[in-house]
């Protein structure tokens, strides 16, 4: 059957192609899409060139972008949609701002007492409610190894955490999912955390300490643990690992075993 969106998809990646060689380098600089078969490949290099004509880059000065760079990032944001269909799962937003280096942004909390706090906050990424994302050039660069780490995940898992209001650590779910084992899992898995980061050395803490911020963060640093550091993940929070191979509808630990088991570089401890 005809469809006008169908229509307009395949005249987008018409006019748009990415070349072989350019996705190949794109490829090799993300090892964290290694392990994906012929189909999936096809999909995100599809579902990149549609994301960069549905989202504005807006670089600062000293920001340079090349059609691999932009690729790179777009790559790392399609990789948490690719069994997620084909809805607008990034609806939320339409620019992503690039700053050549950290930014500071104005911070403001108030307190159990009513007191607002406000200060100058150093960051490397951003995600606005209703708003752009911004993102830190270098960290968009730096990602895409087995590392447990990636900027465009994480401020992209926020705007998932979004869909349904303010960013709580709860992204709508999928029907059949569970609300209360989602609950359950994370919430035992983020006192188990805050305990560990009041008692203990944070340099030694299962996942990032950065998790135990807020709910919030704690979703989107699960999330780059997810996609980048599964056995990690899995290891300190089965059941979180468990709840987001639900939602994201991926085992990327899976994936990551089957290349240990066949090329001798990836069985390296992170």
């Amino acid at each position: 059957m005809w469809s006008l969106s169908e229509w307009r998809r395949q005249r987008i990646l018409a006019q748009h192609p990415v070349a072989p060689d350019t996705w190949h380098d794109v490829r090799q600089r993300l090892s964290i899409l290694d392990g994906l078969d012929d189909e999936q490949d096809r999909w995100l290099r599809e579902h990149s060139v549609l994301f960069l004509q549905d989202k504005h880059l807006t670089p600062m000065p000293g920001v340079e972008l090349s059609d691999e760079s932009r690729l790179l990032l777009a790559a790392q944001a399609q990789l948490p949609l690719l069994n997620l269909g084909d809805l607008d799962w990034y609806e939320g937003f339409h620019e992503i701002v690039l700053y050549p280096d950290d930014f500071v942004s104005p911070q403001r909390h108030l307190d159990a007492s009513g007191v607002e706090h406000e200060w100058e906050g150093h960051h490397s990424g951003e995600a606005w409610q209703h708003g752009p994302v911004v993102l830190a050039w270098p960290g968009v660069l730096a990602g895409g190894g087995w590392d447990a780490s990636n900027l465009v995940i994480h401020e992209l898992a926020h705007k998932l955490d979004m869909l349904n209001g303010a960013a709580n650590g709860m992204p709508p779910l999928h029907p059949g999912m569970s609300v209360s084992d989602w609950s359950h899992a994370m919430q035992q898995a983020y006192d188990h955390l805050n305990h560990y980061l009041d008692h203990h050395n944070p340099d030694h803490a299962p996942i990032d300490p950065y998790a135990g911020e807020n709910p919030a963060e704690f979703f989107a640093v699960i999330s780059e643990y997810f996609f980048t550091a599964p056995d990690l993940l899995h290891h300190a929070y089965a059941q979180v690992y468990q709840q987001l191979c639900l939602f994201y509808r991926q085992d990327p630990l899976a994936r990551l075993q089957k290349l240990q088991s066949e090329h001798p570089q990836y069985r390296a401890p992170h």
